[in-house]
């Protein structure tokens, strides 16, 4: 038997299939006896016997591909893209609906301000109460909540059908209002909701989507779908989702998570070419650098700065979100209020925000009529908005009119924009809806590269000398460097820098991007935790997060050095006392099960609340009524047997009786 071992596990399985069939088909006389599906077997008699036989085979057949995972991953890519390209349309939708509502109130600014104000604090309003209601898991990025689940913890309710539709709406709203938050942390949850929810609509055709661990596999690859259809970013996606969700990653899942990801971000941009938003399948931001001199190693000094600097920035972004979080906390009376008054805060917070943004107010000197995605568009823009040399001033033309302002110049604007956006994204990520903080992080990050990049342009007007030939400077280079470098820095990944370049469509700068990701993670990661670890820390998620730089002492920690001895344990023979003991000294909410005081073998655990349940149960009225009866009737019928054997014994002892 052990020899067998020493083969091929795949072929002795097949040899022993082979030996089991060719035994079970012959019958006594060693004659092949012909076997038929116990399903055909009613289908073989009749006229038309071999067509429903035929109709039964090929519905067995199509059964059995629709569990074969290709056609899983075909259909949770085609869901998420349709969800996608459906939440872009109404979200922007909404984005021009504040737009027209603030361009026809021109004549009034008290009115511009109301329209202004009014008009995101409804839509936040209305996404917390909305996911409050209906379902509070939905509230925030969900990423922290996928690394636990993908740990193996089981969190109840975050993959249910509500939860999707809590996550939908209420994101849809929350970008909807114009405010600072970010849609690819919440997509990754739901594109996670949209595989567990398949997996149990296909379960009614198969059984092997009720293995648990085929369920994570999906889950692992609806991440990298979420990030992929979220950017048109399917390399990128995957990768991400590698980093962020997986400390240990299985090389199969990889052909899923690239098959899903591309066919999703594929149909999300031809979605875009039939709604005849773009002309063919282009990148989101795509630029348009120069490639036969991106830019000159000279600079390379400055793409450092922009890595490290982005590494300080990225970390105190995840310090100051967690101090936020933790002061509403720790005031008790602030964290009663709003406990009471839950949509108070998000109206609050909206609404500081909307003001100083309002463009004929402070917002001017932030271009605060830009949305996100207009932003980005002209932060990446390849001219440079100083002066160019000798050549005149540059003409600000459409959104980038939003940027100049006649008494400061650009770099006051650049300025402002990334100290206001930062302590608004920062704030504004703490608000109880589905949000996410990539996207505000990855602009600000974006604002600070154009900085430096329009630093240098004025600082070499002419260009770089090199070699007779002079190249101008080209700050959208340094933005691209500047949003991968922040983004990498708040979240500890490097992938960011693949996104970079699936979003804008070139690779031209991929030496400074790595050089300043790299040195943005390796500064950030010494000083913070992730953005999202610092979530799973706030919410106490039963997580272990990996540890940081300077805390490898730690990894000669034992269990026994930190764990508590003196645990209060219930045994097999506890009687009633002795329960309310244990109850009463101690608060833990699971107790440990031993067999006895003496042997302590570990049985089990049991949960406090279980106990509590069972004594009170145990010991109601009705249980001692019934409790009573019974000892009643067991007296009587004790009585009866007494009495009868009294009788008989006289009966026996009486005279006459032989």
């Amino acid at each position: 038997m052990y020899g067998r071992y020493t083969q091929d596990l795949g072929t002795f399985a097949k040899d022993e299939a082979a030996r089991l069939r060719l035994q079970q088909g012959h019958g006594e006389g060693g004659t092949p006896r012909p076997r038929r599906p116990s399903e055909l077997l009613e289908y073989t008699q009749g006229r038309c016997a071999p067509c429903r036989v035929c109709a039964l085979q090929c519905r067995q057949f199509l059964i059995s591909k629709v569990g074969e995972d290709w056609v899983f991953l075909i259909l949770l890519g085609l869901v998420m893209a349709l969800v996608s390209w459906a939440m872009d349309f109404a979200i922007a939708t909404c984005l021009q609906a504040q737009k027209w509502m603030y361009g026809g109130l021109d004549t009034n600014v008290l009115l511009q301000y109301l329209a202004w104000v009014t008009y995101p604090t409804v839509l936040i309003t209305f996404s917390a109460g909305f996911t409050q209601i209906l379902a509070p898991q939905a509230v925030g990025s969900g990423i922290p909540e996928m690394k636990t689940i993908l740990r193996g913890i089981v969190l109840k309710e975050y993959l249910t059908l509500k939860t999707f539709v809590a996550k939908v709406i209420g994101l849809t709203c929350a970008l909807g209002s114009g405010m600072p938050l970010g849609k690819e942390g919440p997509f990754v949850h739901i594109a996670s909701m949209c595989a567990a929810l398949l997996s149990r609509f296909l379960s009614l055709f198969g059984g092997f989507y009720e293995n648990e661990a085929r369920n994570i596999e999906m889950l692992a690859a609806a991440c990298a779908v979420g990030v992929g259809c979220c950017f048109a970013a399917p390399i990128g996606g995957v990768l991400f989702s590698i980093e962020v969700t997986s400390t240990f990653f299985a090389v199969r899942n990889y052909w899923r998570g690239f098959f899903a990801a591309t066919f999703s971000a594929f149909i999300f941009r031809v979605l875009a070419v039939w709604n005849k938003d773009e002309e063919t399948i282009t990148a989101l931001f795509k630029t348009r650098f120069r490639l036969d001199f991106p830019f000159d190693l000279q600079e390379l000094p400055a793409f450092a700065v922009i890595g490290i600097a982005s590494g300080f920035g990225g970390a105190l972004f995840v310090y100051l979100n967690r101090k936020i979080v933790q002061f509403m906390r720790r005031q008790k009376t602030i964290n009663r209020f709003l406990m009471k008054k839950r949509l108070l805060f998000p109206a609050l917070v909206t609404l500081l925000i909307s003001t100083l943004t309002f463009p004929p107010g402070f917002g001017q000197f932030m271009a605060g009529q830009l949305t996100q995605k207009d932003t980005l568009v002209t932060l990446f823009d390849n001219q440079t908005w100083a002066k160019q040399g000798l050549s005149d001033e540059f003409e600000y033309l459409g959104i980038l009119e939003a940027w100049r302002h006649p008494r400061s110049n650009v770099f006051v604007t650049l300025v402002v924009f990334i100290l206001m956006k930062f302590w608004m994204s920062a704030l504004a990520t703490t608000i109880p809806v589905p949000c996410g903080a990539f996207m505000p992080v990855f602009v600000i990050g974006a604002a600070f590269g154009r900085l430096v990049g329009e630093s240098m342009a004025a600082w070499f007007p002419d260009g770089i000398h090199t070699d007779s030939n002079t190249y101008r400077i080209v700050p959208g280079g340094y933005a691209v460097v500047g949003a991968a470098a922040l983004s990498g820095a708040v979240t500890h990944t490097v992938s960011t820098a693949v996104i970079v370049f699936e979003l804008t469509g070139q690779i031209s700068h991929i030496l400074p991007v790595m050089i300043a990701v790299i040195l943005a993670n390796a500064v950030a990661q010494s000083l913070q935790p992730s953005l999202y670890d610092s979530i799973i820390r706030i919410k106490k998620l039963p997580y272990l997060p990996e540890l940081g730089w300077g805390h490898h002492e730690k990894y000669n920690v034992r269990v026994e050095d930190i764990m508590v001895r003196d645990i209060r344990y219930i045994t097999l023979n506890c009687k009633y006392r002795e329960l309310q003991h244990v109850l009463q000294s101690t608060k833990m909410k699971t107790l440990p099960l031993v067999e006895s005081a003496e042997s302590m073998i570990l049985l089990g655990s049991i949960e406090r609340a279980q106990v509590g349940a069972l004594l009170t149960h145990q010991l109601s009225p009705e249980r001692r009524l019934q409790a009573l009866q019974q000892k009643a009737l067991d007296l009587d019928r004790h009585r009866l047997s007494v009495a009868s054997i009294c009788f008989q014994v006289r009966g026996a002892a009486a005279p006459g009786n032989p």
